[in-house]
């Protein structure tokens, strides 16, 4: 083994989404992964449960920003607005991670577990959402609603994001998306 070298978690996740990239998520092995990475397979098993928890080791960092941007939107934000501004928040923190964004949502889209997986993520981020807005004073009903909303729109935000061949503006993303919503609810 080398000799020690920081940032052992960067190390794994980098290594981890290059050999799925090469050779594919199920033919790749934890070993396959701390080799690459540098480290011993139980190192890495400090930093992540399981094979596919590397690719999503970030959803807690987002879901705290997320959560942290409701609870200080401005009161005078509508529940929409206030979900549309942490939404935003949250497309800032991935802007300058595009490459690596990219490469890890063509890895998911090839593995059936591993969407199911980015599934429960968006899920659990719905959820905390939803809480930061009921702890606003939202009704049960209106925060759900948001929340779920705010998740579908950073999705279809992320999916037009990573498919530009060009670096595109995420947060702007986002704002479209938005704006596509108020024109589907629009009262004529």
């Amino acid at each position: 083994m080398a000799r020690w070298e920081p940032d052992a978690s960067g190390r794994l996740t980098r290594a981890a989404l290059e050999l799925y990239a090469e050779h594919g998520y199920e033919q790749t092995t934890v070993a396959d992964i701390a080799e690459r990475a540098g480290v011993t397979e139980r190192t890495y098993f400090r930093y992540f449960a399981d094979k596919r928890e590397v690719l999503f080791d970030a959803s807690g960092a987002l879901q705290e920003l997320v959560v942290s941007a409701i609870a200080s939107a401005p009161l005078t934000l509508s529940p929409i607005e206030t979900i549309g501004v942490a939404m935003e928040n949250a497309a800032s923190l991935l802007q300058e991670r595009r490459e690596f964004a990219r490469q890890r949502a063509s890895v998911i889209a090839t593995n059936p577990s591993l969407q199911e997986r980015e599934l429960l993520k968006l899920a659990l981020l719905g959820a905390a959402a939803a809480e930061a807005l009921r702890a606003r004073g939202v009704r049960e009903a209106a925060a759900a609603l948001a929340a779920e909303t705010g998740v579908m729109v950073f999705k279809i935000g992320f999916e037009k994001w990573v498919a530009e061949e060009e670096s595109g503006d995420f947060p702007q993303h986002i704002r479209d998306a938005l704006d596509d919503l108020r024109l589907l609810t629009a009262v004529t």
